[in-house]
């Protein structure tokens, strides 16, 4: 359990949980917004980004901050997803954002599925407002993206306060030329973690854990001592849910500064689908038996795919598998072999539109992961803001079950239990009125815990409480 000096923030307007059994104390927080501000562009792209990869200061009202991420949209993961969200909402209101992860690469094959390739260039581009450098790689190693260019400084990435010039390697910068006046680092991330480690940045660092590193053992071990070094030196570790924090063995050790901030997502997108879009889920529907069940994420181990497919024998209709990864071919041979494969439709490839598109035609999403590597769940979010109930796993030491609760916004089943997740999906194929009371209470869920604007305030508040007590840059 956490010390009583853990703070778990949700913010001025989000209900509480302190009188919740186990839990630690909850400090409401209010972020503190200055709308006049404004944010620098930097220069037109055709002439290329500033060198650090950041947007020219203008405002020393707002902040500039850099976040380290995995990959980058268009890549698809939970980091992923998280890092563009935030990165998107601080630039919104006025922060200077940039983004920095490695260049996975990818391409198509014949099958439709992505390809990724070992050895990728740098890229540099704008994303809304949002300055993003893909670093290119020359190998992956034990899942550790080989970026001699990022260790070694080269591209002069980031540069530190207080006179501080540093890089992620060896470059040398003037502090207000466009520099952060925080780093944000997004954790399991080897590689970033490398770049940190070696980086002479003297501005407060925030880090995100979005898990632990629960299967790749040999790995864990040989990042342990890295994982350490950069969690000592962060000013806040925030983490999605209270329920994994008291379960890793990691943020246990850290517990003075661990932050409990729930990810967030712009719920708009989802809760309401414009004339096109809602003619694409009813041509779904008319092309699928029903009822029709969703899954979005990767096809990875602890996603539950083959938990799925193996439910499916025993439920009517069609489910949806939306996502790719290394287990697409695993997953099928599987589906062959239960009898259900003419009943999935996988789409490998679907953009946001599609999710969209597939979340709004289902009955409801299936939810089943297996291990505690599934931290959250953010598809979890993006289905309750549509109208679609989840079915969830009771995953022990995971925050899953604390998204979509059992009974509130959908039902909550054993993991790796095929029989169990039947059963549910059972109960909502034949009680109509029953799927109706959880969609509604997945939406009010979603729209009282899990808005991006709340995600944000808090973030912010975390943000202005470490450069505050830093001091930020100095105009000239």
């Amino acid at each position: 359990m956490f010390s009583p000096s853990t703070e778990v923030l949700v913010g001025t307007d989000a209900p509480g949980r302190a009188d919740a059994p186990g839990r630690p104390e909850i400090r409401a927080s209010k972020a503190r917004v200055r709308p006049d501000a404004t944010i620098a562009d930097g220069r037109p792209l055709a002439d290329g980004l500033p060198l650090d990869g950041f947007p020219q200061r203008r405002d020393v009202s707002r902040l500039g901050v850099a976040h380290l991420g995995k990959y980058y949209a268009p890549a698809r993961g939970g980091i992923e997803s998280h890092v563009r969200e935030l990165a998107a909402g601080l630039t919104e209101r006025g922060h200077r954002v940039a983004v920095h992860a490695v260049n996975c690469g990818g391409t198509t094959s014949g099958s439709g599925r992505s390809v990724t390739l070992g050895r990728t260039r740098s890229r540099r581009f704008e994303d809304d407002g949002v300055a993003v450098t893909l670093h290119g790689r020359v190998a992956n190693l034990m899942k550790l993206d080989v970026c001699p260019r990022l260790t070694a400084g080269a591209n002069g990435l980031l540069v530190g306060p207080a006179g501080r010039r540093a890089t992620l390697g060896a470059g040398l910068r003037e502090p207000t030329d466009g520099s952060p006046d925080l780093l944000h680092l997004h954790v399991p991330n080897p590689t970033m973690m490398v770049a940190l480690a070696l980086s002479r940045f003297a501005g407060p660092t925030v880090v995100t854990y979005h898990s632990d590193i629960v299967r790749q053992s040999r790995a864990a071990a040989l990042l342990r001592r890295l994982e350490r070094r950069v969690l000592r030196r962060a000013g806040a570790i925030l983490v999605s849910s209270a329920e994994y924090a008291e379960a890793s063995p990691v943020l246990r050790e850290h517990a003075d500064r661990v932050r409990v901030v729930p990810f967030g997502i712009d719920l708009a997108r989802f809760a309401g689908l414009d004339p096109v879009a809602e003619k694409a889920a009813e041509a779904l529907r008319a092309r699928h038996p029903g009822p029709l069940w969703a899954m979005v994420g990767r096809l990875v181990y602890y996603k539950g795919h083959e938990v799925a497919v193996r439910a499916l024998r025993n439920v009517p209709g069609t489910l949806l598998i939306v996502g790719d990864g290394p287990l697409a071919e695993r997953v099928e041979r599987v589906a062959e072999e239960c009898g259900v494969a003419d009943r999935i439709a996988f789409l490998p490839n679907a953009d946001d539109a599609a999710v969209r598109v597939a979340l709004k035609a289902a009955t409801a999403l299936w939810f089943p992961s297996t291990h505690r590597s599934e931290s959250f769940g953010i598809a979890q979010i993006e289905a309750m803001a549509s109208g679609c109930p989840v079915i969830n796993t009771a995953i022990p030491g995971s925050g899953v079950p604390a998204v979509s609760v059992d009974g509130v916004s959908g039902l909550t089943v054993a993991p790796g239990d095929p029989a169990a997740l039947a059963r549910a999906a059972n109960r909502l194929a034949e009680s109509p009125s029953m799927r109706n009371e959880l969609a509604d209470g997945a939406r009010r869920r979603a729209f009282a815990e899990f808005d991006r604007d709340l995600m944000l305030g808090r973030v912010e508040a975390i943000y202005e409480e470490l450069t505050a007590g830093a001091g930020r840059h100095a105009p000239r």
